[in-house]
């Protein structure tokens, strides 16, 4: 098992969980967002990312990617809907660089490709290399249609300051039967019915990629498939792990915030093993698109 995926994490009282964002906010830097390290480097590795590359993050989350891409020799640009994400980006990013580095600091702002930080950076030279990585299912609205329609929207205004010729990167989920994560997510779907909400997990569709990009005007360029296993060291770190992605919210809102660590508790013990650490293979999908 991979040590970098089931790091020890200091326990945290359960009754803080539904109140405090910030805390959830540090399990998503701290357990979750690595979880899709694989899918990162993959991508990377396939566009040869380094010096020279002008890349901007959409749904940059709490910045992982971008330090990665950074620590390549890319010039970065990242974006998100989630202000405390933003700010942990921030700090991340300053601590990683050198003085030097400074005068070309990454650029990060709240919103989509509409926001400043991202005409700025557009301004100043074209992006040569713009990722997706937020999984498809989790972005949009709640429907299958609208989902497809917002995602095919965004990418369609971040190819706009992007190069003739520039790859687009969107990613998704598996075919469910082989991501053993599925199964937990459904249990914050299920709960969240009757609220319909955006927040709500579903499957990718083995087309919905491809449909997006036609959508936003681009041409597929090539596809893969990335095993990226959720590892946690103990139950308590991969409940808060899965909470930290906000794919849970709508059903805490809708039933009990105890009852769903409950289920999502109950959801994973098939994945714990016997010294306690929990294991769920998946596959995530990504296509490469050009502008």
């Amino acid at each position: 098992m991979t040590s970098t995926l089931v790091r020890r994490h200091r326990p945290r009282p359960s009754s803080s969980w539904p109140t405090d964002a910030h805390a959830r906010t540090r399990d998503w830097a701290e357990i979750q967002e690595r979880m899709l390290v694989p899918l990162y480097e993959a991508v990377y590795e396939r566009l040869d990312v380094g010096a020279g590359t002008r890349l901007l993050g959409l749904g940059c989350g709490s910045g992982l990617a971008l330090l990665i891409a950074a620590a390549r020799g890319a010039a970065v640009c990242g974006v998100d809907t989630d202000e405390r994400r933003l700010d942990l980006a921030r700090e991340r990013l300053t601590a990683a660089g050198t003085p030097g580095d400074r005068a070309r600091a990454a650029r990060l702002g709240l919103g989509g490709p509409e926001s400043p930080c991202v005409r700025e950076a557009a301004a100043d030279a074209a992006f040569t290399v713009v990722t997706a990585f937020e999984p498809l299912s989790a972005l949009g609205a709640g429907s299958p249609g609208a989902t497809v329609s917002a995602a095919a929207s965004t990418l369609a205004a971040a190819a706009a300051g992007t190069e003739r010729g520039g790859a687009v990167v969107l990613a998704g989920w598996g075919p469910p039967e082989r991501c053993a994560t599925s199964g937990v997510l459904r249990v914050g779907a299920r709960l969240a019915d009757p609220m319909c909400s955006p927040a709500r997990w579903r499957p990718c569709g083995r087309d919905d990629l491809e449909e997006v990009a036609a959508r936003a005007g681009l041409r597929p360029d090539g596809s893969g498939r990335v095993a990226c296993p959720f590892g946690y060291a103990d139950m308590d770190s991969a409940v808060r792990g899965l909470l930290s992605t906000g794919l849970f919210d709508a059903a805490e809102r809708a039933t009990d915030p105890v009852q769903v660590r409950k289920e999502i508790t109950e959801a994973l013990h098939p994945h714990q093993r016997a010294d306690g650490r929990v294991w769920m293979p998946n596959v995530f999908r990504y296509l490469i698109c050009r502008v």
